[in-house]
């Protein structure tokens, strides 16, 4: 009789218990299914502005999805395909008289008109190495040349829309034609230009706007704009290298390293089957070898690379005929030696490239063209003074150098070669174009310091620290 309502209470906790446990459980699954269906909100919000600002970013052109998802649109200079086009460097040419320019290729127009498109002299075919120094007559046709292209630079008729300004002098060109005995009186001309033209333009109030900084003057021969060269010093300088100048006159900060035009005809149709074992000398060399400052090495390397049946090494002066000679000897040798010169380059690097002939560099001074976008390294073999003075070194690295790594660096120089040629009509991506993308990268730096100069009281305080 005791027994059953004892029964009947027990089972009743039981139950009681049991609720409590099934209700506890029920709200510990809420609670998580809450907590996720915030994480849930939380991530699609995260999502979606991550979405937008995506989608932003490609609307404005500042983020290329296509180097993320299509990694082969790399180009082998290493350089990611843009998505779009940045906007072209819009830049301004003075309208000199021809007597500055093209009046030193094409004598017989003696009108001092400024030249036009229409009346574009071709460049000279039988002028030597005067071309190796003409990277102002290819600058100067590409902002006369107008096809509607998309370029690196485009000619503005307004400066107040410039970017840049570009100075259509040839310099290297009036140094060889008039001053090229560096004797007075031949040099009055040269000498002459170069007054009337700074002249010309101290009365410019863009050159006063900006004290010349945002300015471009080619002057690859070292003697170019010689007796003037200071007053440009704030200036963009297109230069080969800087052997002749000291820091404060030229320098990577500001100014832009060019390739040499090269003097030998582009190696079209090199498709061997085996192009290292169509190559039968190692290594090839044609040229002066009497030289100033640092291209005295071009005597020492004479007697040490003697008495190899595999390597070319010969003393040569450029006529059209040992031209013709030296593009065949470079098409069919593994490497090209580039020593220095008079200056720490010479146009015998950018002859080897367009030969797809690896260029053997010895210059420990040498600073070279586009190197922001290109790496030498994968196409190059760079030995030091040191190293190449070395009885044996240089020749048994060379012979030692594997098949498959030089086939790779061959590739590499034929997939580059159109980075260094220069023509007209100019073409994307040629030199010249490439040269203006350099230029603008520079322009940063050039507002920075304009803007800083029109502040200061004192300009080179830093200095004095």
């Amino acid at each position: 009789m005791i027994a059953e309502p004892r029964t009947q209470l027990a089972t009743a906790a039981e139950d009681n218990i049991t609720n409590v446990r099934v209700w506890k459980i029920f709200e510990k699954k809420e609670e998580e299914r809450s907590i996720g269906s915030m994480y849930g909100k939380v991530v699609l919000s995260f999502i979606f502005v991550f979405l937008l600002v995506l989608s932003y970013s490609i609307f404005i052109g500042s983020l290329d999805i296509r180097s993320y998802f299509f990694p082969r649109l790399k180009s082998l200079t290493g350089a990611l395909a843009p998505c779009a086009p940045d906007p072209p460097l819009r830049v301004y040419m003075y309208d000199l008289p021809r007597r500055f320019n093209v009046a030193m290729i094409d004598r017989r127009n003696t009108t001092e008109n400024p030249v036009t498109v229409r009346d574009w002299p071709p460049w000279p075919q039988n002028w030597g190495l005067k071309k190796q120094h003409s990277v102002e007559f290819w600058m100067m046709g590409s902002l006369l040349h107008d096809d509607g292209d998309t370029r690196e630079a485009i000619r503005v008729s307004d400066p107040e829309l410039a970017d840049a300004f570009f100075v259509p002098f040839f310099s290297s060109l009036s140094f060889n034609t008039h001053g090229h005995t560096m004797k007075d009186p031949e040099t009055q001309i040269d000498r002459q230009l170069q007054v009337d033209l700074m002249e010309f333009l101290r009365k410019s109030k863009y050159w006063q706007r900006s004290g010349g900084r945002d300015h471009v003057f080619p002057l690859t021969h070292p003697n170019a704009f010689r007796f003037l060269r200071d007053q440009l010093n704030e200036s963009i300088q297109v230069v080969v290298d800087f052997g002749r100048y000291p820091r404060g006159m030229s320098n990577l900060n500001k100014d832009v390293v060019s390739p040499y035009v090269h003097v030998v005809d582009s190696f079209t149709d090199d498709e061997p089957q085996d192009p290292y074992e169509s190559r039968s000398t190692l290594l090839f060399f044609r040229g002066r070898t009497y030289r100033k400052d640092e291209g005295i090495v071009r005597v020492k390397l004479a007697k040490i690379l003697a008495g190899y049946d595999d390597v070319h090494y010969e003393r040569s002066v450029a006529t059209e005929e040992n031209i013709k000679l030296s593009s065949k000897g470079m098409r069919s040798s593994k490497f090209c030696l580039h020593p220095a010169g008079d200056t720490p380059s010479s146009c015998r690097l950018f002859d080897a490239i367009v030969s797809h002939c690896v260029p053997v560099i010895v210059s420990d001074q040498i600073e070279l063209p586009f190197e922001d976008e290109i790496d030498y390294s994968q196409f190059s073999v760079f030995f030091s003074f040191k190293e190449a003075l070395q009885p044996g070194y240089m020749i048994d690295q060379l012979h030692k150098f594997p098949k498959e790594k030089w086939t790779e660096m061959w590739r590499q120089l034929k997939n580059i070669s159109h980075h260094y040629e220069f023509q007209y009509p100019p073409k994307r991506e040629d030199a010249v174009d490439m040269l203006w993308r350099q230029v603008k990268h520079k322009l940063p730096g050039v507002r920075l310091s304009v803007h800083r100069s029109r502040r200061l009281k004192i300009p080179d305080w830093w200095r004095r620290r």
